[in-house]
Parts: C-alpha cells; structure tokens; sequence
C-alpha cells in the first residue's frame, strides 16, 4: 500500500508537524511527563514510607508487607487499564478518559498526607481508579497521530517514551532526595500531587492540536457520560480498596480476566479471519514475555529500593540522609538512561530497517528479558565480591543494574507499545492496550511477591539479609535467561504469526 492511500484511510490526522512528527505528539509528551513525575515522584518513596510509617512494630517483616502492598497497588494500576480502554473505546473518547482520571489521581495523591494506614490506602485505591483512565489511553493516542504503515510510529513512540522518561527523571531527585530526605517522606506525595495538577492543566492547553484525535464519537459529545463514568471510577476505588488488603484474591482476579481477554481475542480474531486471529495470537505470545520482563524490572520500586537503602554505600550525603529519602534518587537512574539511549535507538531502528538488520519485534523482546537478567547477575557477583567491612555494596554496581535493566526496558517496552496498536484491529485498539497492561499488572503482583521474599517475607524467622537478596537476584537470573533464549529460538515462529507487521 503507498504512503498517498494510507494518509487517505485516515483522514482525520491532526495538521502540523515540529521535529519531522505531529505537533500533538509533543503536547501529550508534556501531559505524560507531568503525569509520570506524580507516579514516579511517590514510587521513589511508597515501599519505604510504608514500611516505616505503618508496619515499623512488625521489624524484619515490615519490609515484606510494604512489598506485598506495592506489587498489590502497581498491579491494580496497570490492571484497571483494561476497564479505560473499553471506556474510552466506547463511552467518553480518550482526550475525556484522560481528563477525568487525571482529576481522580491528584485527588488520590493528596489523600496520602493522612497517616492513618486505611485513609493511606483509600489515597492508592483513588489514584488507581483515575490511572485506569489516564494511562492506556495517552498511549492509544499516540498511535492515531499517524497513519497506518507510517514509518515514523516507532521512532514516535520512542520519544514519547522520553517524555515519560524525563518526568520519572527529576520526580525522585525532588521528592526523594530533596523534599523526603529534608522535610519528611510524606511531603513528596504533595509534590507528586502538584505535577499531577500540571498534567490536567496541560491536557486543557493542548485540546486544539489534537484535532479530532481522541474526541468522543458523534452523538457522545454531552458530559453526563463524564459524571457517570465518574462516579463509577469512585465506586471502582471501593473495590481496589478490599483488594489492597487481600493479596491472594487479587491474584485469582488478575488470572481470570487475563484468561478472559486471552478467550475474547481469540474469538474476535477468529470472526475477522486467519490474518487477524493469528495477529492476535502472536500478541498475546508477546504479552507473556511482557509480563516476564516486567516481574524481574519492576523489583525496582521494591526489592531493589530496600537493597540500595540497607546495602549500598551512599551515593549522596551521609548515611543518615541516605536513610531518610536519598536512596530514592536511585529511582532517577532508570531514567536518566533512557533520557540518554532513547534517542540514539529512536535514530537506530529505521537505519537498520533500512539495512535489513533491525531485529524482529519478537527479538526486541528476547535482548529485553536477557539484559535484565544480566543486570541482576551483576548484584549477585557483586554481593559475593566487592562487600565492604560495613557489609555494603559499592553504588555503582547498583548504577550497573540499573543500566542493563534500562537498555532492555528499550528493547521491549516502546517497541511493544508500538506493537499493540499495529497488531490490534483499530476498533479494538484501546482494549488491546489495556491487555497489554494488564500482562504488566500481573508481572506487578508477582514482582510484589518476589519482593516480600527477597527483603525479608520468606518464613516468619526471615529477615532482610543480603545472602537472602542473593539468592532470589540469582534465581531471577536464570528466569529472564531461559525465557530470552527461547524468545530467540521462537522468533521465526512469532513473525510468521504477525504476517509482516514490523
């Protein structure tokens, strides 16, 4: 199909351009940004501050309950992405999706100032009923900004990805290491707060450079839909609530509407023939390395966080101040990477699509999952090797991590985001993003899970020892290396499935 048919199937592409992509790309890079500064700004601190603030009385356990509380929270905001979808698809149109779950998460952020565990919680559960609305939905977004087989998604989605990259950049170095360390962890919600109302105030600003991109279908232009979905994502937050506390539940849920989307594309796929069943097929085989990845990546905000507070020589300041908030700005690492190598990658795909080397979608995937797991191996050979008197790694092995963990993220998740919306039937886009996920909102749980373990949950007479966190980073390892290998080995398989999207 030539470029001139393709812009003629999709008529309704917003005018103008700026740095060879649609304008409109740049305006929802600044609204994600701010949005990504509010989730990374209390990432940097939730494990923590839970653990202190809130189960401190438990002693070597309060580190394994915080965790199952953050894997039980990243896991809902990912999987609630499912229900955005399908409003967005079919009830308010993405630009009002995004709109209204903007307005609920900064009115979740700024209920964590109360410390009463259950108002803390009340907070998580507000900010996942609006991150349902807000998150699959941006992304969507993006790829209606071009037209189909446009050369340029990738490389669009790749700087979209910075933008998410440099709000998750500055939020932890502002809320962590400067407001956290100096006047009290829970000071960073509020800031995380403040960037979420930047997010929705953007959002307004950039209406008109959108176009007709994300605008609810005719005769769904009234805002009583708004007020009901509204209401709606409140009671949802009642839901997320009990989940919070009842982590084994929230596991069988997670499990069964993931078997139900895997049912529901199936069938889909099968009514609109081969082509599409197969493509199906091939993305929900995708979305199972996704979750892969993501249970080993997402030890970050966890397992990872704990080990650079309690292990790691001090990166900033002195170790009281390193304590109090500064190891957060660890959480500022994964993104300055991806600041750094985005663009380099975002340039590097085309040139080698253009010299018959850019690897397979499926083995994007597969160099994803291997470089996460070296990066665990680097900890592990660290722990045996380079310990000091005090028993504590030197930071940069730490930084190291983070790195090959971050170089992977670029292989897999910009590019898998792309995917979604090309494999996907364009009227069932918004659902497919939100399977996406959820394949993400699974690997959350179970990272929460191996992170209860690797701080401190395994038995009642565990505690949080580095030999522990060894032990679970080298058996993580050998998990991201064995599903890489055999991502490598299926990739043949995989594109045949695809019938030529790249």
């Amino acid at each position: 199909m030539n470029t001139q048919t393709e812009v003629t199937d999709k008529p309704d592409l917003p005018p103008g351009e700026f740095m060879g992509h649609p304008k409109a790309l740049w305006q929802l890079f600044n609204i994600e940004l701010w949005e990504r500064f509010a989730y990374y700004g209390m990432r940097a601190l939730l494990a923590v501050y839970v653990a202190e603030r809130f189960f401190s009385h438990l002693g070597e356990a309060a580190n394994a309950q915080a965790s199952l509380i953050y894997g039980g929270y990243t896991a809902l905001v990912y999987a609630t992405g499912i229900a955005g979808g399908y409003v967005a698809d079919r009830i308010l149109g993405y630009q009002r999706s995004i709109l209204l779950g903007a307005i609920i998460m900064a009115a979740g952020l700024f209920l964590l100032l109360i410390e009463d565990l259950n108002w803390f919680l009340v907070g998580l559960a507000v900010i996942v009923a609006g991150n349902g609305l807000f998150k699959p939905n941006i992304s969507t977004m993006i790829g209606q900004l071009y037209a189909p087989g446009d050369v340029r998604r990738d490389s669009g989605f790749t700087i979209f990805y910075m933008g998410i990259n440099l709000g998750a950049f500055i939020a932890p170095m502002i809320t962590a290491g400067w407001i956290g360390a100096s006047y009290g962890m829970k000071w960073g919600f509020f800031a995380a707060g403040i960037g979420m109302i930047l997010s929705t105030l953007f959002l307004e600003f950039s209406k008109k450079s959108l176009g007709k991109v994300g605008r609810p279908e005719e005769g769904k232009e009234g805002w009583g839909r708004f007020f009901v979905v509204g209401i709606a994502a409140l009671a949802l937050a009642g839901v997320v609530y009990f989940l919070l506390t009842a982590s084994t539940v929230l596991g069988y849920i997670l499990v069964g509407i993931m078997l139900l989307l895997v049912v529901y594309f199936v069938v889909s796929g099968a009514k609109k023939g081969k082509v599409q069943m197969q493509r199906y097929i091939a993305m929900l085989l995708l979305f199972l390395a996704n979750a892969c990845f993501w249970a080993l990546f997402e030890q970050a905000g966890s397992s990872l966080n704990f080990f650079a507070r309690e292990f790691t020589t001090p990166m900033i300041g002195d170790s009281e101040t390193w304590a109090a908030g500064g190891f957060g700005i660890f959480q500022s690492a994964n993104p300055l990477y991806i600041l750094i190598f985005a663009p380099v990658l975002a340039a590097a795909w085309p040139r080698l699509e253009k010299l018959g080397l850019n690897p397979s979608i499926p083995r994007k995937f597969a160099l994803g999952l291997i470089q996460v797991a070296l990066g665990f191996y680097i900890l592990v050979f660290a722990i045996s090797n380079m310990q000091n008197a005090a028993g504590l790694v030197p930071w940069i092995f730490l930084a190291l991590c983070y790195l090959l963990h971050t170089t992977g993220e670029l292989c897999l998740s910009p590019i898998g985001l792309s995917m979604v919306t090309k494999l996907a039937d364009q009227k069932e886009v918004g659902l497919a993003m939100g399977g996406w996920f959820l394949s993400i909102a699974m690997a959350q749980y179970v990272a929460g899970i191996i992170a209860a373990i690797a701080s401190g949950g395994h038995g009642s007479a565990a505690g949080s020892t580095i030999t522990q966190y060894s032990e679970t980073y080298m058996q993580l390892f050998w998990l991201g290396m064995v599903f890489g290998v055999v991502y490598l080995v299926a990739a043949p398989l995989i594109n045949k499935l695809m019938h030529g999207v790249k």
